[in-house]
């Protein structure tokens, strides 16, 4: 049988935190996509740190942008928590992809024109392929860049939209990972990651 909604008007207070906290450990709480969960999550956010201090766990929260997720705290003493929240190793297009994600939406937010950044597949293949090696085969690199994409929405930073051409949304949480102090060296990480396709070629 199956949970009831989080928002059903039936669930117990208990149970609303439970269910919370469990959504939180198995990854990003949206605002858009669980109105009743993330009021939830705005009631018991006192409650839900003092739960996660323990096991090493901090609450990222951000209301602004309507997401929240778990981060690992880091270890100040010299025994350390074994890790719940596990690092992912990104390779050399993922992390360009990031970057390249994270300046549109940049330029999106100093536009102030659309709250919501979305673009085409091939929107993204391009922004891509400008830094990865030529190859002859065109089919061949489409298909690497469309594991490179899809990377990122196992990730969570891109959204895949409903309809019949491949559309992202790109998530406002990429802000978060992608902090403005790394955007500013954006210009050197991009000669760097040129220099590297350069190498590869």
């Amino acid at each position: 049988m199956s949970d009831m909604p989080s928002d059903s008007p039936t669930l117990s207070s208990e149970r609303r935190f439970s269910l919370t906290l469990i959504a939180l450990m198995k990854g990003v709480l949206y605002q858009d996509r669980d109105p009743g969960q993330w009021q939830d999550l705005l009631d018991h956010q006192a409650r839900l740190r003092d739960h996660l201090a323990p096991l090493g766990l901090s609450l990222m929260l951000d209301e602004a942008e309507g997401y929240a997720y778990l981060s690992q705290r880091p270890d100040d003493d010299e025994s350390p928590l074994p890790r719940l929240v596990r690092r992912q190793p990104l390779s050399y297009p993922v992390s360009l992809l990031l970057a390249l994600l994270r300046k549109k939406l940049a330029e999106q937010d100093a536009g102030g024109d659309e709250l919501r950044l979305i673009l085409s597949r091939e929107q993204i293949q391009e922004m891509l392929a400008l830094f990865l090696a030529d190859t002859s085969n065109e089919a061949r690199l489409r298909d690497r860049l469309d594991s490179h994409i899809n990377k990122v929405v196992e990730l969570g930073f891109l959204r895949r939209l409903k309809g019949d051409t491949p559309r992202y949304e790109v998530r406002r949480l990429l802000k978060s990972f992608v902090d403005a102090q790394w955007l500013a060296e954006f210009e050197q990480r991009l000669a760097e990651y040129r220099e590297h396709a350069e190498e590869e070629r």
